[in-house]
């Protein structure tokens, strides 16, 4: 998961409440500043005496032109470094990303900041914000919840749902409010899942609970930040998810609470041109998948030929990381 740091040189009581108000990982301030910091908010510190000691476990460097990438790789297996550069579009950052150099960039702006996080192809995932203008600040520290990027999907044929008993399914209780369109991706495969829309449509019976996915059986995956995977199981209090609207943006969301109870599922499959893929849900009128254009549709209203999003790829996992690897699912 990606981070930002914010650097408060010289000391600004606003720009560290806006920094641990708008959601940052951590603040740099000048030496005798940490427990100013830690009155206003539990945050890491990075200062001479802060959580992290600048000089020790951070430090920085600035670049000077492509022949410090050796150096810079050599240095990130000890410490944290944080690069200082005039010009982020001179030094290219995907080759010290493919040396396996954990570095953070060090921005003054949000062009700056999006520049070195990769609205390209590559990117930092960790970044130190240095600017007076609270602003300025909270444009770039929106970013932290839209950093994951984009998910392709695409639409699905549905060929069949058919109810296949009782079992242990999970709920999850977000600390987002999702809105039309916004949910959650779950899937019997890593490889291939379904757009499980929230729970914020009201109906005649049940109060809208935009917090909530109803997301599916014990066993199936859901899309985590990083480009990872988990099963719904391993879920609890505090853990990263992903959600996902039918344009495909994501926003990293973070779970309340899982609850996992026995009922009645249904068994939903689709088709993406030759391939089926298939997922298994709870059988209740409030569990909706995502049509292509954003509306919920209840999984008992589900018919086939109906057409529903889902995301594919073409590589395995192990442990929830994409592996190039063949590895059949049923």
């Amino acid at each position: 998961m990606r981070k930002i740091w914010v650097r408060v040189d010289p000391w600004n009581k606003q720009l560290v409440t806006t920094a641990i108000e708008g959601g940052a990982d951590g603040i740099m301030v000048p030496k005798g500043f940490s427990e100013k910091v830690k009155e206003l908010g539990k945050i890491q510190t990075i200062s001479e005496d802060g959580d992290l000691v600048i000089g020790k476990d951070v430090d920085f460097f600035t670049i000077k032109s492509k022949e410090d990438e050796e150096e810079i790789a050599k240095r990130t297996k000890k410490q944290q470094l944080i690069l200082q550069c005039s010009d982020w579009t001179i030094i290219p950052l995907e080759n010290l990303i493919a040396k396996g150099a954990p570095v953070i960039a060090q921005v003054r702006n949000l062009e700056e900041a999006k520049t070195a996080f990769g609205i390209l192809e590559k990117g930092v995932d960790h970044i130190l914000l240095h600017t007076p203008d609270p602003i300025e600040l909270k444009k770039v520290l929106s970013l932290i919840v839209s950093v994951e990027g984009n998910i392709r999907l695409e639409a699905a044929e549905t060929l069949k749902v058919v109810p296949v008993g009782m079992g242990d399914r999970v709920c999850v209780d977000t600390c987002t409010a999702m809105t039309m369109g916004q949910g959650m991706l779950v899937g019997n495969s890593s490889s291939a899942m379904f757009l499980v829309h929230s729970e914020s449509i009201a109906n005649p019976y049940v109060a809208p609970r935009p917090f909530r996915v109803n997301a599916g059986a014990v066993h199936a995956y859901t899309r985590t930040p990083g480009g990872k995977t988990r099963y719904l199981s391993e879920l609890s209090a505090g853990d990263p998810i992903l959600i996902v609207d039918f344009k495909g943006t994501t926003t990293i969301g973070t779970v309340g609470r899982i609850k996992i109870e026995k009922r009645p599922l249904m068994l939903v499959t689709a088709a993406v041109g030759d391939r089926k893929i298939t997922t298994i849900l709870q059988n209740a009128e409030t569990i909706r998948l995502t049509n292509p254009e954003g509306k919920p549709v209840s999984i008992v209203n589900l018919e086939p030929g109906d057409r529903i999003l889902v995301a594919t790829e073409e590589s395995g996992r192990h442990f929830g990381h994409k592996i190039e690897e063949a590895i059949t699912e049923r």
